[in-house]
Parts: C-alpha cells; sequence; structure tokens
C-alpha cells in the first residue's frame, strides 16, 4: 500500500486531498501546523475506514530543522504533496519584510528543502511530488505581490526539480482557479466575488474535490513529470 503526506491537511483542500488518496487505497501523512482538533478529527474519520491507515505530523514549516525532523521520521513515502501556503493582500505601498519572509517560507521554502530532505526516501519507490500551484504564478493577482511570486516561484521549482529528480521521482503541479473563498485577512466582499465568478467560463466556482481528482490523476500517472495543470473552470482563458 502506497503512502502520502499532505501538507497543510487539517482542512480546506488538504483534507479533501487526504481523504482522496486516502479512499484510492493510500495511507497517508495528515500535516499540520495549529489544527490539531481538526487534524484528530480527520485521522479518526479515516482510520475507522482502514485501521492504522492515517497519521498525524505537527510542525512549523517555515523552520528548516523542523522540516528536517519532519522528514527523517518517514522511513516509506510514494507521494509528497506540498500543499500548505499562505495568502494574504500585501500592497506594495504596505509590504514590509515580515510579510516577505511570512509568505515565501511557506509557500516557496518549504516545498523546496522538504522535497530535498525526502528526496531519497521517495526514490526508493519510483515516487513522486505534487506542488499546489496558483494560477496566478502566470497571472498576478492585483495586491497580493508577495503571494503571486511566491506561487511563480513553485511553478518554476516544478519544472526544475522535475528535470533534477528523473528518472527517480516525477514533479508535477496542480494549479487551482477559484476553489474556495478566501478567508480571514483575504476575504472578499459580494462584489468582488461576483467580478471574479463572471470571468469563469463554466460560471461557477470550483471544489475541493476537483483539485483532488487532479492530484490523484497526477499521482496515479507515471508517465507525467514536470507538467502544471491548470483547475479553473477556464478562468485563465479570460485574465
Amino acid at each position: 500500500m502506497k503512502t502520502a503526506l499532505i501538507t497543510g491537511s487539517a482542512q480546506r483542500i488538504g483534507a479533501q486531498i487526504a481523504k482522496t488518496l486516502h479512499a484510492h487505497n493510500y495511507n497517508v501523512i495528515i500535516h499540520y501546523r495549529h489544527s490539531s482538533k481538526e487534524a484528530q478529527t480527520l485521522a479518526d474519520e479515516l482510520n475507522q475506514v482502514r485501521t492504522d491507515s492515517a497519521t498525524l505530523v505537527q510542525a512549523e514549516l517555515s523552520d528548516t530543522q523542523a522540516l528536517q525532523t519532519l522528514a527523517n521520521g518517514i522511513k516509506q513515502l510514494d507521494v509528497l504533496v506540498n500543499n500548505a501556503s499562505v495568502f494574504y493582500p500585501t500592497p506594495i505601498q504596505s509590504a514590509d519584510k515580515n510579510d516577505w519572509s511570512k509568505i515565501i517560507n511557506t509557500n516557496l521554502m518549504t516545498p523546496f528543502f522538504l522535497s530535498q530532505f525526502l528526496a531519497a526516501t521517495l526514490a526508493k519507490n519510483q515516487g513522486c511530488i505534487i506542488n499546489i500551484v496558483d494560477i496566478h504564478a502566470q497571472r498576478p493577482l492585483k495586491n497580493h505581490a508577495i503571494y503571486n511570486i511566491s506561487k511563480a516561484g513553485v511553478a518554476m521549482m516544478t519544472q526544475t526539480l522535475a528535470k533534477e529528480l528523473a528518472p527517480e521521482i516525477r514533479v508535477c503541479g496542480v494549479a487551482p482557479g477559484s476553489i474556495l473563498w478566501p478567508e480571514n485577512a483575504a476575504e472578499l466582499n459580494t462584489e468582488q466575488k461576483n467580478k471574479m465568478l463572471n470571468k469563469i467560463p463554466l460560471n461557477k466556482q470550483g471544489t475541493p474535490q476537483d483539485i483532488a481528482n487532479t492530484v490523484l490523476f497526477l499521482a496515479n500517472s507515471p508517465y507525467i513529470t514536470g507538467q502544471i495543470i491548470n483547475v479553473d473552470g477556464g478562468r485563465t482563458l479570460n485574465q
């Protein structure tokens, strides 16, 4: 039975990726930072389906030593899903060094070094790395400069690692469009939501299941590497 590690998988899209891989006979390692209650609930749910099929790991991903410790504790791995991400506005007039460090470290530094630390383990099983990118890696979102930069870096990292880690490890990416509405500091008002929906040819948001299905497809596609699939309802056609 294959094993997948999904970072930031206690809630939202990450949780759905974990559920979907688990439903297709993967054991899953659920990573969380602060959402211990949600992570435990998810693990309990999955373990009721199949005993000892879901485990938890807690780590502050922006700390490279914590990443190394996390990697050292994993002895078998087939799929690494770099899903954890930070998203909030950083207008150029007010963005500061703390914003830069917080977003770049989590969104870009973390998947790079976690991939490095787990490469030898993944290579043993001809494994794969799947990075959650963003359509704004190609077409920037206004007032989110640092986020855009971080995801553009993840897109290039995906292609670079696909070359460097071949043929033992495949590396691909999934670039979501509008899937879930942002929360907290990034929350949108009704007018902003409608404006976004009007740009989507399919005229609706996607769902976390759409992203999870694409991750599953890539995990089970042994002759695909270096590719990033947009899952956006056609939104990039209108940007």
